[in-house]
């Protein structure tokens, strides 16, 4: 019976005394003079499957002695019970066949490899504990995601890729083009010429979906998209990717207050799926990447998410009995140590921040009665700072046009925008939540580079 290790460690019982054949990997073979034992790892488990192999059962004992990590092999043999070993059960293997040898400058070998040098390796770091959670945790929270959304009536929504406007009108986009670079067509003010380009004009790739979507939610209601996002930001930090995945909602007929409400019922709904679903992992990540994990993150389930003013909290940081490398200053933005500030000392939860400064967030937010803060909104969660940030949006045309004069957003790239507000526009409010971010805070993983397959960053775009 060919089957899985995960069919046996979920199924156990069905398979006692069976004889089962499986394929995969070899994670470590400890070979002695008449028996050996073999870690095979399918993919389809975060735990290996034990098999043992004895030299008066298996004919082909001596080549068993010599497989090398890595390997891929088959074997087929009889499940049995081991109640008074550190495992539950073990294969008895009774033929092994090496279906592709992995020779001896395999470099995932069993021991300790720091996560810089697994990245160099970036196509093999999956036959690791480590990436084998995480990559199996943002399967699962993507998964999540799309229930969660489908669940509460969304429609799912695929915004363009390529794009021949700025979302966030911050500029920090990657060209698109197929004109040639050392001698591309020049207008006769000695600028490119973009009418002669593939598309007829300057395009780039995306950084947000929202616009397009807010389009789509002015007709179906309730949309979201999710889909990979590209930011030409010079920054090597931590927390930052020049190709990323962005989950975006967009509701109309909704204030920035049930905007909050959909996006801290959302953050709840991951966090409980992933530890319903993927619970091997979620314990490995609390053992051996951020201690006391699963305790925080069950905490959050469990309680309601502060919310305050950009004021009150700038306010809070003020009165702090604690000197701040960065000084808070009203008015201008919050950073990394205020947001941990406030986030697991005063609040000892997650936090809503709500109107903010409008100098410091983009055209597209609605403004307030005050005319200096805007109808937005960050999510500031223990231990990742910033997971998830929305607005409610302006939906005056007169507000929205006059803010993109002040921004200097061309109006002419967006005409179709503000067609939304000339056609039946609404009260409608949405936000965005970075995926990788999000897996950082479930795993406890602190580098973005280490949550995306392949990552892309300054300098740095191999495989």
């Amino acid at each position: 019976m060919e089957t899985t290790v995960k069919d046996i460690f979920r199924s156990t019982k069905e398979f006692v005394d069976q004889k089962l054949t499986l394929f995969g990997w070899v994670r470590s073979n400890r070979a002695q003079k008449e028996f050996g034992f073999i870690n095979l790892h399918d993919g389809t488990f975060f735990a290996p499957l034990q098999v043992v192999y004895d030299i008066s059962t298996l004919d082909t004992f001596n080549d068993a002695q010599k497989l090398s990590v890595g390997s891929a092999i088959e074997v087929t043999g009889i499940l049995k019970l081991t109640p008074e070993m550190k495992q539950p059960f073990e294969l008895k293997a009774s033929t092994i066949k090496l279906l592709g040898e992995a020779d001896e400058t395999f470099p995932i070998q069993p021991k300790r490899h720091t996560r810089e040098f697994l990245r160099e390796v970036a196509h093999l770091r999956t036959r690791t504990n480590l990436f084998q959670a995480v990559f199996r945790l943002r399967s699962v929270a993507a998964f999540a995601i799309h229930e969660f959304f489908q669940k509460e009536g969304f429609v799912y929504v695929n915004t363009p890729i390529i794009t021949g406007n700025d979302g966030e009108g911050a500029g920090q986009m990657f060209g698109v083009s197929t004109l040639s670079f050392e001698n591309p067509p020049k207008t006769e003010d000695g600028e490119i010429d973009y009418k002669k380009d593939f598309f007829g004009r300057k395009t780039n790739l995306t950084v947000t979906g929202q616009l397009e979507a807010e389009a789509y939610a002015l007709s179906f209601n309730k949309v979201y998209t999710f889909g990979p996002t590209f930011r030409a930001e010079n920054s090597n930090t931590q927390r930052h990717a020049s190709e990323f995945w962005m989950i975006e909602p967009e509701i109309a007929f909704c204030d920035l207050e049930k905007d909050m409400v959909i996006a801290e019922k959302m953050v709840k709904y991951i966090i409980e799926y992933v530890f319903a679903h993927i619970p091997e992992e979620m314990d490995f990540f609390d053992q051996w990447v951020e201690k006391g994990i699963k305790a925080k993150l069950q905490k959050i389930i469990n309680q309601p998410f502060a919310r305050v003013t950009h004021k009150e909290a700038i306010d809070i940081l003020l009165s702090a009995n604690i000197k701040f490398e960065n000084q808070p200053i009203h008015g201008q933005d919050i950073n990394t140590e205020h947001e941990k500030y406030l986030t697991e000392v005063h609040f000892k939860s997650p936090v809503f921040i709500t109107d903010w400064p409008k100098d410091i967030k983009a055209f597209y937010m609605r403004m307030n009665e005050d005319n200096e803060t805007v109808a937005a909104m960050d999510l500031l969660v223990p231990g990742s700072g910033e997971l998830i940030g929305g607005s409610q949006r302006e939906d005056r045309l007169d507000m929205l046009v006059k803010r993109m004069n002040e921004m200097g957003v061309p109006q002419s790239d967006l005409e179709w925008y503000l067609d939304l507000r000339r056609y039946g526009g609404c009260i409608h409010s949405g936000f965005g939540m970075g995926f990788e971010r999000l897996i950082m805070y479930l795993s406890g993983v602190e580098n973005i580079r280490d949550v995306i397959p392949f990552p892309r960053t300054p300098k740095h775009a191999e495989f």
